[in-house]
């Protein structure tokens, strides 16, 4: 990246800076949060979006939220700090990582709370910088581990985007595809451009072309037909939630693609990090599906394309099956044929 996707800048008393995604590949914009709710409109209208970021962007806006706190004792504190929790979480609902760090802001905060309050606001804030950091080394290992899938003249099909907008700076599906690139391996990927907000066109072209790996923009509904014709060696797309046997909500379409993989005798990898495991949810059955609103599929970028006052149904995403995903990439391994028990051994992997 040729900047950080979201970074802090200063101290305490600092502020949040992002790259506003909604307006790439045209402009590069970087954006100032200062606030607890200019944070939550940046999630909201997608300015930061893929579930590791939107993690990153709810600690930092935890930090915004309460950096300003009156309260002289830890329970008024932990009061103001359960109100901006609360207002956070309220701005997206299907994208765990958001859920994850802001109840570890609210961990971290009851472990330090013999301390002096402004001490608890440094605790949350140095906390937050940690998860940045931790991304990135956990992104990393994804690649590692994802490009051991990945032969040499393999071409890969993708949908969405998983790369470094989507995390602090590298990405997960696109991690798998950069390591790879990085090993010396000669890769090919095809992007669907990934309707309605067109993730794919805008963002995931722009960022593989930034790394110098051959990437060829196609239709969503072209993702059948370059399987048919044998274009496709693998699938590697990225997840928001991931329940604990193997189910993986991703972008809408996804679950369309897996199904076409399957049919043709494609591999389909999910890349994601443990923090986007929901353990508490059986199934993918139990994933809240965010909605958008209709402008995004009847005004796409300004412009109308249907009929005032046409019905509309807008999921931002859809829920994979396990028994479609040959492998789930991890920081901590390769979960192959996901199951509950496959699922759970490796993500155990390194407890005591």
């Amino acid at each position: 990246m040729p900047q950080p996707t979201i970074s802090w800048i200063g101290g305490l008393d600092g502020h949040a800076r992002l790259i506003d995604q909604t307006l790439l590949p045209g402009e590069f914009v970087q954006i100032t949060c200062e606030t607890a709710e200019e944070m939550w409109d940046s999630i909201k209208r997608l300015a930061v979006r893929g579930a590791p970021a939107i993690g990153i962007a709810a600690a930092l806006g935890t930090v915004l939220g309460v950096r300003n706190s009156q309260a002289a004792d830890f329970d008024r504190f932990e009061a103001d700090l359960r109100r901006v929790l609360g207002y956070l979480g309220s701005s997206r609902p299907t994208a765990v990582n958001l859920f994850w760090a802001l109840d570890r802001m609210h961990r971290v905060a009851r472990e330090n709370a013999g301390k002096p309050v402004p001490a608890i606001k440094q605790a949350l804030l140095d906390d937050a910088l940690q998860i940045i950091e931790e991304d990135k080394a956990i992104c990393r290992e994804i690649g590692r581990n994802g490009a051991e899938l990945i032969a040499d003249g393999s071409t890969i099909l993708t949908h969405c985007n998983a790369g470094g907008l989507a995390t602090a700076d590298y990405g997960t599906a696109l991690a798998v595809m950069f390591a790879a690139h990085e090993q010396g391996k000669q890769i090919r990927v095809y992007a669907d451009e990934t309707r309605p907000l067109l993730q794919g066109a805008r963002l995931t072209t722009w960022e593989l072309m930034q790394a110098g790996i051959d990437v060829t923009l196609i239709c969503d509904n072209m993702a059948g037909l370059v399987m048919k014709q044998g274009k496709i060696d693998c699938v590697i797309v990225g997840a928001d939630r991931i329940a604990a046997n193997g189910d993986a909500a991703n972008k809408i379409g996804t679950y369309s693609v897996a199904v076409l993989a399957k049919e043709h005798g494609v591999p389909f990898y999910v890349a994601a990090p443990v923090s986007t495991f929901d353990l508490t949810l059986d199934s993918g059955d139990e994933i809240p599906i965010e909605e958008r609103t209709a402008e995004e599929i009847t005004c796409g970028f300004g412009r109308r394309t249907a009929p005032d006052g046409v019905q509309t149904y807008c999921p931002a995403f859809d829920v994979t099956p396990a028994r479609f995903i040959a492998a789930i990439i991890t920081e901590k391994g390769i979960i192959h044929r996901p199951t509950a028990q496959a699922v759970r051994e490796v993500l155990d992997k390194g407890k005591s």
